[in-house]
């Protein structure tokens, strides 16, 4: 109900992006509207009229926020691309967890969705198992001094559906800050850490140190409720 269809923000015509914009803080304020007037209730009822937009918090006068939310941002070309058949279980059946990838710098797990679809559906779940967050993601084919710190991995259209999750974007960025000050006390460059296995693993180990997880159990079981799963499956 909430994502907004109409058009996109890219080009360089700004009146076609100042209609957009407008049109989106529309779509969001109808919706709202409707949480304070028509949806279902438990009681039986339907609003919940105590609902109020918090412009003293946002800074707008409308009480939305200041900027679209861009659900999927532009996304480097790195030196490896999470692909879906890394981490979506009808490309791993039988297995567990997603891809083993050495250069690992943290975990996520969240189903793979997407929405709206090309076909006109607004949300399409695909299934996906525990996945890691690799290096190589993280390190773009060509710039030196450009790392990204959120959902703008190497990822494709697929797997972003699973790696922009709050949780995995917050780690992303956690890894990147690592990085960084790592090859500063190091005098290395990312690319230089990533391609060499014993600075990879020297910094690996810095992760490890100051609490990173790195990989799944390798007993995980979803299906048992396992806390690690829980833990970082919740959205919210």
């Amino acid at each position: 109900m909430i994502d907004y269809i109409g058009g996109h923000l890219h080009g360089n015509d700004p009146v076609a992006r100042a209609r957009h914009i407008a049109t989106a803080r529309e779509q969001s304020l109808a919706l709202f509207h409707w949480l304070q007037t028509e949806a279902p209730r438990p009681d039986g009822g339907a609003g919940w009229p105590g609902l109020r937009l918090r412009g003293d918090v946002t800074g707008t006068t409308d009480g939305l926020a200041k900027m679209p939310y861009i659900r999927e941002s532009r996304r480097i070309q790195a030196a490896f691309t999470v692909r879906q058949q890394h981490v979506a279980q009808s490309c791993r059946p039988g297995e567990t967890l997603a891809e083993t990838f050495e250069d690992s710098v943290g975990i996520g797990y969240y189903r793979i969705d997407l929405h709206p679809t090309t076909g006109g559906d607004n949300y399409l779940d695909v299934g996906n198992l525990p996945f890691q967050i690799p290096l190589g993601a993280l390190i773009p084919k060509r710039f030196e001094n450009v790392l990204p710190a959120a959902k703008n991995i190497g990822t494709t259209h697929i797997t972003n559906g699973c790696y922009r999750l709050h949780p995995i974007e917050w780690n992303i960025g956690e890894a990147v800050g690592e990085l960084l000050a790592h090859c500063h006390d190091r005098g290395l460059t990312p690319r230089q850490v990533h391609r060499d296995h014993a600075r990879r693993a020297a910094f690996q180990a810095r992760l490890v140190a100051r609490g990173f997880e790195l990989a799944w159990p390798k007993d995980l079981d979803l299906e048992a409720g396992d806390p690690h799963a829980h833990a970082s499956y919740l959205y919210y």
